[in-house]
């Protein structure tokens, strides 16, 4: 009998109307919104649900927009009586991970990814850094392109290890956009700027880490009922103390996404149900293997879809 993971996306898979249909669809997961729209002390659900946009985009709305779009949709997924052998989340998704894993209060979670928002875009001064996608190259190589541009001041990383082929650099943005032009040399396919607000998972966020520390100290932290894939180390961690670590240390060090999915396969996961907005996560599963049932739940209907396609 093969394994299940569930799986929760990070920022970028936000889009104007996510959860409202399953909001309407169900009473717990509107009480979920209201519940965020309580903590947080606006209309997140509106946000959500109507836009602006660009109000959306703003990273220390779009964590906790994300985070209880995902919780909302795993409310009512979890009625399926479906459980994951393990769980993971990309960068922010990591928080919905814990938060489904009981590790994290959800109402902790929504607060705490909020300020983590506005920790990143504090971080460093707008316009001093940026990230880029970088397609066609291997790891090995980029890695050295990165180490190759870094200097005092100047300082290019590799931020996302997201499937073969696709990996994201994070820094200073001349760094970035040197690094880019090698990266090209060397033989990328594509090089695409990201239209973000700041150089995340780089070493540029270490003033963020270390403010998210002291809100991570202040909050309930439980030990995990099932294994959390960590971003950091690609790993498995359910103790209380390890991922408050892991948190802390997952803001300014690179999302070993693709390591993650390689561990989870070699457990013998054969499922993968992303929940939350968007199939970002459900394709980079595909781009690291092909053979496995991967499927994203973001709606009322993806959700019986899934539910049908795993009780098959």
């Amino acid at each position: 009998m093969g394994k299940i993971a569930f799986l929760f996306p990070g920022q970028g898979s936000q889009s104007v109307g996510m959860g409202r249909a399953i909001a309407e669809h169900d009473e717990r997961a509107a009480r979920l919104f209201a519940q965020a729209d309580e903590v947080l002390g606006y209309a997140l659900s509106r946000l959500c649900f109507e836009g602006p946009e660009e109000e959306l985009r703003l990273t220390a709305n779009t964590q906790p927009a994300i985070l209880t779009t995902s919780m909302a949709i795993y409310t009512v997924f979890a009625d399926a009586g479906i459980e994951p052998d393990y769980v993971a989340g990309h960068s922010l998704g990591e928080y919905s991970a814990l938060t489904a894993a009981g590790a994290l209060d959800f109402a902790d979670a929504v607060a705490t990814v909020h300020r983590r928002g506005l920790f990143m875009e504090e971080a460093v001064p707008a316009g001093q850094g940026a990230m880029s996608a970088v397609m066609g190259l291997e790891r090995e190589a980029l890695d050295a392109v990165c180490r190759e541009v870094t200097r005092e001041g100047h300082v290019v990383v590799a931020a996302n290890y997201n499937c073969p082929g696709q990996i994201v650099i994070s820094g200073h943005r001349d760094a970035v956009e040197e690094a880019g032009e090698k990266a090209k040399a060397a033989g990328a396919r594509r090089v695409i700027p990201l239209a973000v607000s700041g150089p995340f998972h780089s070493p540029l966020m270490q003033p963020a880490a270390e403010r998210l520390k002291d809100v991570l100290d202040a909050i309930t932290v439980r030990d995990a009922r099932v294994p959390v894939v960590a971003n950091v180390s690609a790993s498995p961690i359910q103790d209380a103390d390890e991922i408050r670590r892991s948190l802390v240390e997952q803001v300014a060090s690179p999302v070993l996404w693709e390591d993650s999915v390689r561990w989870m396969l070699n457990q013998g996961v054969d499922t993968f149900v992303e929940i939350g907005p968007g199939n970002v996560l459900t394709g980079l599963v595909r781009k690291v293997e092909r053979e496995v049932t991967a499927v994203s739940v973001q709606d009322v209907e993806t959700l019986q879809a899934a539910v049908d396609t795993l009780r098959k």
